[in-house]
C-alpha cells in the first residue's frame, strides 16, 4: 500500500466536515423519526428541481416525445409538491412500499431455504432463519409504520456517525491509504 500526505487544509476541512456529520447524525439517532422525515423533505425538493428540468429540457427538445416529457415533468412536480407539504403520509407509503418488499425478499429466502436440497443444513436453516425474521420486521413495519420510519431514520443515523467517524479520524492522521493492484504483486 502507498501512503501519501494530504495537505494541512484538506485534513482541516475532513475534521470540520466530519465533526458536522457526527452532530447531524447524533440528532438523528436521538429523534430518527423526524431524521427519517427531513430525508424525504429533501427528496422531494431534489424531485422538484429534477421535475422542472425535464419541463424546461422537453421544451427546447424537438422531438414527438416531447409533451409525454413535459407531463411527465408536471407529474414529477405534483409528486414532489405532495411529498414536501405531507412529508409524513409520504414517508408511511414509502415505508409501506419497503415493508411490502421485505415481506417477499423473506419469504423468498424461506423458500429457498426449504428447496435447496444440495446446500449445508447450516447454511437452509440460516436462510430460513433470516426469511423469518425478515418477515416479522416486515409485518411489524406494515402494522406500526412509525416504527419502520423510526427504525430506517435510526440505521441513517448510525450510518452517518461511522461515516462521520471515519472522516474525523482520515483527517486527524493526515494520511491516505491507496490501495494499488502493483502492491499486491
Amino acid at each position: 500500500m502507498t501512503m501519501f500526505k494530504i495537505p494541512r487544509w484538506m485534513h482541516a476541512f475532513e475534521i470540520v466536515l466530519g465533526t458536522v456529520i457526527v452532530v447531524l447524525s447524533a440528532i438523528i439517532i436521538l429523534n430518527p423519526i423526524g431524521g427519517f422525515l427531513s430525508l424525504i423533505w429533501v427528496l422531494g425538493i431534489l424531485l422538484l428541481v429534477i421535475g422542472i428540468e425535464m419541463i424546461v429540457s422537453h421544451v427546447f427538445t424537438p422531438s414527438r416525445s416531447r409533451f409525454a416529457g413535459i407531463a411527465l415533468g408536471i407529474a414529477v412536480i405534483i409528486l414532489a409538491v405532495v411529498a414536501v407539504a405531507f412529508p409524513l403520509i409520504t414517508s408511511i407509503i414509502a415505508i409501506s412500499l419497503l415493508g411490502v418488499a421485505l415481506l417477499f425478499s423473506g419469504a423468498s429466502k424461506i423458500i429457498h431455504g426449504i428447496n435447496d436440497k444440495q446446500g449445508r443444513k447450516w447454511n437452509r436453516v440460516f436462510s430460513v432463519a433470516t426469511g423469518v425474521l425478515s418477515i416479522i420486521l416486515a409485518i411489524m413495519i406494515l402494522v406500526f409504520p412509525v416504527f419502520g420510519i423510526a427504525f430506517a431514520g435510526l440505521l441513517i443515523g448510525i450510518s452517518l456517525l461511522i461515516t462521520g467517524i471515519q472522516m474525523i479520524s482520515s483527517g486527524v492522521s493526515g494520511k491516505v491509504v491507496k490501495n494499488d493492484m502493483r502492491d499486491l504483486r
